[in-house]
């Protein structure tokens, strides 16, 4: 039986990440605007670690619940949450602005709304 206590404090960190994303990408407009200048290109490293972090964070989730939590909910790409983590650690000097712009946009508020629901359920 998974410990839901580490767990829960892991989907509390999850999301304050996912809420520090938000906050540091609501004013990029596009993908050009990461790149646009010194702030922004801070703006996307700090996100990158975060996603790096949360990434990290649901693998060993998922390790710890031998695979069958977060099958609970298969709105998410988990496969892609975890993956995402490989690709910025291992490729970070290639980081690619506009599939970030797309993580921040599309990924973060659905990953938030349903960690959010994963709290409540424990």
């Amino acid at each position: 039986m998974p410990d839901m206590t580490l767990i829960r404090e892991k989907l509390q960190q999850i999301e304050e990440s996912l809420n520090r994303i938000q906050r540091r990408s609501s004013k990029i407009s596009s993908p050009e605007d990461f790149t646009a200048n010194e702030d922004n290109l801070d703006k996307l490293d700090a996100i990158a670690m975060m996603l790096i972090a949360i990434g990290e964070s649901f693998r060993k989730i998922d390790i710890e619940t031998d695979g069958q939590w977060l099958t609970e909910y298969p709105e998410i790409d988990w496969r892609g949450v975890i993956g995402i983590r490989n690709v910025l650690a291992h490729d970070y000097f290639d980081i690619d602005a506009e599939e970030i712009y797309i993580i921040c946009r599309r990924d973060v508020p659905r990953l938030l709304d349903t960690v959010q629901r994963m709290l409540r359920s424990i």
